[in-house]
This record gives C-alpha cells, structure tokens and sequence, in this order.
C-alpha cells in the first residue's frame, strides 16, 4: 500500500467550488492518501467547502488569465512546493448547435481548455527542475463522443484528451506523468439539467451498466491511483469512470 502513500506531497485542485462536485472529491481522496490539499476556484463557494474540509482554499477567476497565474501562484505559495496539480474546473453551456453564441463558444473554450493548457504550463514549469511531478486534468464521455447540444464543451473536453497527450509526450523524460480522468454521467450540480428531463435520464441509465449514475466517490480512487507511485509508468493515458458507459 506504500506505492499509494501520498503523505507529504503537496497537491492544488482546482474547481472545488461546490458541496456536490467531483473536484471535492478528489481532494478529499488525495487528503486521505496524505497529500496536503489547496482547492482553488473561482467561486466563493471554495471557502466553505475548505472549512468543511481542512482544506487551504485560493480564490481566483480561472476565466482571467493574469488572475489565474495570480491564483496558481499564491496556492503555490500556500503549499510550499506542487507535487500533484489537478485540473478540475469547468463550466457547461447548452444550446442548439446552428444557435450556439460566439460569447458562450469563447468562455467555455477559455475556461475549459485554454485555462487547463495555462495551469499545466506553471505546473511544468516548477515540476521540470525537480524531475518528478503529477499532472491530472478531468476529461469527460465527451472526449470520446460529441454529445448533443453542447459543442463547446464536446470541444473543449476532446481538446483536453489531446493536450494531456501532448504534454505527455513533452513532460514524460522529466519524471512528469501527465494523464486524465474522464468521468462519465455524474449526479453533480453540472448534470442537474440531465437528471431533471425524465426521457434523457433513463436514457442514459439504460446504456450505463452499472445501472446507476456516478457519484464523486468514485473517481477517489482513481486520482489517488494517478497521484501516486503506483503510476509512475503510466503516461498519457485517459482513464473512463463511467460504470462501463463506454464500452456498452
């Protein structure tokens, strides 16, 4: 069980702005493995779940570049060192495809994917010198699939797929493992939408099985698993917790 002791390293998470998100989650997870937890995010809801947590908390608007570097600074700064960066922040915006707005294709794409490539970037820049380093970003079903209604997101989430690759490829040699989670249909404040329309809902159940919607305990383990020892010839890789949703 050593090979996924995490006591003493040092891990930003971000996104952990809500009570029922899968970025609490995960920092729960890696608090529990030993890690020391910052949770950054660009609510205020951060905060709280810090206090409810034990976690240390950064607040920064991810959407605003010089804020983000700002926030990714200062969380550094809070930990001491950065072991583990996760990239788990994201927004959703739906909309028929021919009427998807330029303003809603420009946000989802900042904060989704440009946002992600700036974080790995400071991570890597601390991470190279050291020679050792965990990089975590949270791809989606939509990585795989283009989803309906959704195109920005759908988007951004194969951009996600693709980048953690390429940061790979780049980052491996140093001791960086790069790698993602792709969740599948969570029941998160996000897929509320999804739940709420009856027809979708048992759409989605009857293709997932596992019979049920994911819950953020069940990416705990994987995060652990990815910000571990146990991982550490394990590069590029986009790992599914969907309850078997992709392989139906």
């Amino acid at each position: 069980m050593d090979l996924f002791d995490l006591t003493g390293q040092k891990a930003l998470v971000t996104g952990a702005g809500s009570l029922h998100g899968l970025a609490r989650g995960i920092a729960q997870g890696l608090q529990a493995a030993g890690a020391d937890v910052v949770v950054l995010s660009r609510s205020t809801g951060v905060f709280e779940v810090a206090r409810q947590d034990g976690f240390l908390a950064v607040q920064a608007d991810l959407g605003d570049r010089a804020a983000l570097q700002r926030g990714f600074e200062a969380a550094a700064a809070k930990l001491g060192a950065l072991d583990i960066l996760v990239n788990s922040h994201g927004i959703q915006r739906r909309r028929k495809a021919e009427l998807f707005t330029l303003e809603d294709w420009d946000q989802v794409l900042e904060i989704n994917l440009t946002s992600v490539f700036q974080l790995c970037q400071l991570a890597a820049r601390v991470m190279i010198p050291r020679r050792h380093g965990k990089i975590i970003n949270v791809a989606s079903m939509l990585t795989f699939t283009g989803g309906v209604t959704v195109p920005a997101y759908a988007a951004s989430k194969g951009g996600i797929g693709q980048l953690t690759k390429a940061f790979s490829n780049e980052w491996a040699p140093y001791g960086i493992n790069v790698n993602a989670i792709a969740p599948g249909y969570m029941d998160t404040d996000m897929n509320t939408a999804l739940k709420q329309d009856a027809a979708r809902n048992q759409q989605i159940l009857d293709r997932i099985p596992a019979g049920r919607w994911g819950a953020p305990d069940d990416v705990k383990g994987v995060a652990i698993f990815l910000a571990s020892r146990a991982s550490d010839y394990l590069c590029g890789a986009i790992i599914p917790v969907d309850g078997g949703w992709l392989a139906r």
